[in-house]
């Protein structure tokens, strides 16, 4: 099942006005790969949450002075940035969680001061 922001719920007219946009601009949009709507069965469009984020962000980065090339190049290295923030992420919990396995074991193979050996002290 679908989360909730990337369930379909939008018509086009409604997402144009949530986007702030006319609906002919998502059709660009969408023909230049921006934006992947769903479709009914009927083949009507169908704006998810994260559709209308997504097309708020295009109209910002145009609004910024960028033709649509470069506003698909942005938001594809922004989704790069994003799988690149989350990989580092899960690499560093990897290392903790590496660093309290070790640390786990040192302290199984630590004897107590009690139970350690006297040292020979020549002279005494």
């Amino acid at each position: 099942m679908a989360s909730n922001d990337q369930r379909a719920l939008y018509v086009i007219s409604v997402a144009a006005e949530l986007a702030g946009v006319h609906p002919q601009t998502l059709r660009i949009y969408e023909r230049k790969g921006l934006v992947d709507p769903a479709r009914t069965g009927g083949g009507s469009r169908r704006y998810s949450d994260r559709d209308i984020a997504r097309l708020r962000r295009i109209h910002e980065l145009t609004a910024a002075g960028l033709n649509l090339e470069g506003v698909r190049r942005v938001m594809q290295l922004e989704e790069e940035n994003d799988r690149l923030r989350q990989a580092l992420a899960q690499t560093q919990r990897d290392a903790r969680e590496a660093i309290e396995r070790t640390h786990r074991q040192y302290r199984r193979d630590l004897v107590p001061v009690k139970q350690s050996p006297v040292l020979y002290r020549r002279g005494l």
